[in-house]
């Protein structure tokens, strides 16, 4: 059986469904192939893949109607971020009121945000999900390509999106070259029962071995928190007894919330930055994980994707009410161009955060410190860095812009 698309997107997790649902005012013909579906009900503890979502991402998930389903499951919403290093006197905070905000973002389940976006997309009669369904092959010819499932299902499509995560079966089927390191860490994530009450806030020390965040969850006294740390450590943090897990963690955070007590299970994950040589190939686009990964130090991964969706969509629409080919390369060129800097930007922003925090010599000690108290007391480099971490600045696609 063949189906004839304008755009496949493989992968529907969250920025695939973000591009799907991103061209619902459009005649495209989209298809989703997704491999699993994700658990509908939600437990009473939130899942510990969770993203921070910043003004810009509310905005777009807003704008392809999907913030009503996260709302009517679960988020939570912070107004401050206070970050320190570990003995130091040094510290700098920020305050959703500066900038007339009503917050600084919401953390956000993944699950919850995919499980919205699936809801909108079963709505929008231009796109079609499969799942749970597989590719297995890709062929390209003059003016389309053509995708062979593993249910026997064979797809043609002008443009074929690789939004299927950082191991992407698309961008390897193509050989796309990577620029990639591996950032020595791994992230271990967990649901934490603090004694004392987040209040609405996230908080992030820096240690010499690496970051610990905490962020706050919809219960008062519950956070997940992402503490990097080398590999081997990691794997010592999650094979502790719960005790001695909670011991450790509370001494790490500087005892702020006083107690913490894991609740559920404890992951780690590898912690690494992928940067594809090249976002845009004849009939092919790459978004989000596909296209780059960066270290979650500022809880800017999704972000970065969701920006590429949206900017995709936009090009894509101006293709479509132009009658020019969508898959052709040089029309893409724009897009690549757009995202491949500002992913480039946010990976060197990370590794200088990173290189500046890394080790306990005095003198770099003293330096760092020392930037960190006169950025927290100058409110315009203070005030701007929270207007791009907010996605109230910067080069941004249409469905993120404030409008009046």
């Amino acid at each position: 059986m063949m189906q004839s698309v304008d755009v496949a997107i493989i992968g529907g997790g969250m920025v695939g469904l973000t591009l799907a649902a991103a061209l619902a005012e459009t005649e495209l013909r989209v298809a989703v192939v997704e491999g699993r579906l994700p658990e509908q009900e939600l437990g009473p503890l939130p899942d510990i893949r969770v993203s921070a979502l910043s003004r810009a991402s509310e905005r777009i998930l807003r704008r392809v109607g999907a913030w009503e389903g996260i709302e009517a499951r679960r988020l939570s919403p912070y107004d401050k971020m206070q970050v320190w290093e570990q003995d130091s006197f040094a510290a700098i905070a920020f305050e959703a009121g500066r900038l007339a905000q009503p917050n600084l973002g919401h953390i956000v389940e993944n699950r919850v945000i995919q499980l919205a976006l699936l809801e909108r997309v079963a709505q929008l009669p231009n796109v079609t999900l499969l799942a749970p369904e597989q590719c297995q092959s890709i062929a390209f010819g003059e003016s389309e390509a053509w995708l062979s499932l593993a249910s026997g299902k064979s797809l043609t499509a002008k443009l074929v999106v690789g939004a299927d995560g950082a191991n992407s079966w698309l961008r390897r089927q193509l050989d796309i070259p990577l620029t990639h390191w591996d950032y020595g860490h791994s992230a271990v994530v967990a649901n934490i029962r603090c004694a004392e009450p987040h209040g609405m806030t996230a908080r992030q020390i820096f240690r010499p071995q690496g970051p610990l965040a905490f962020l706050p969850l919809p219960d008062s006294d519950l956070c997940s928190i992402v503490w990097s740390v080398p590999p081997e450590e990691a794997e010592r943090l999650v094979a502790l007894s719960d005790e001695a897990f909670n011991k450790e963690l509370t001494s790490a955070f500087d005892h702020r919330l006083g107690l913490c007590r894991v609740e559920g299970a404890r992951q780690a994950f590898p912690l690494k930055m992928r940067y594809a040589r090249d976002f845009v190939r004849e009939r092919v686009a790459l978004v989000g994980d596909a296209a780059h990964t960066i270290h979650p130090l500022a809880g800017q991964g999704v972000n970065l994707g969701l920006l590429d969706a949206a900017s995709l969509a936009q090009e894509l629409k101006a293709l479509w009410q132009q009658d020019l080919d969508l898959g052709h390369k040089a029309h893409l060129r724009h897009y690549e161009r757009w995202r491949k800097a500002e992913a480039a930007k946010m990976i060197t922003a990370m590794q200088a955060f990173r290189e500046l925090f890394a080790g306990s010599h005095p003198a770099k000690k003293l330096f760092r410190d020392l930037g960190m108290l006169l950025a927290d007391k100058a409110p315009g480099v203070k005030d701007e860095f929270m207007r791009r971490a907010l996605g109230l600045s910067g080069e941004l696609p249409d469905l993120a812009r404030y409008t009046r």
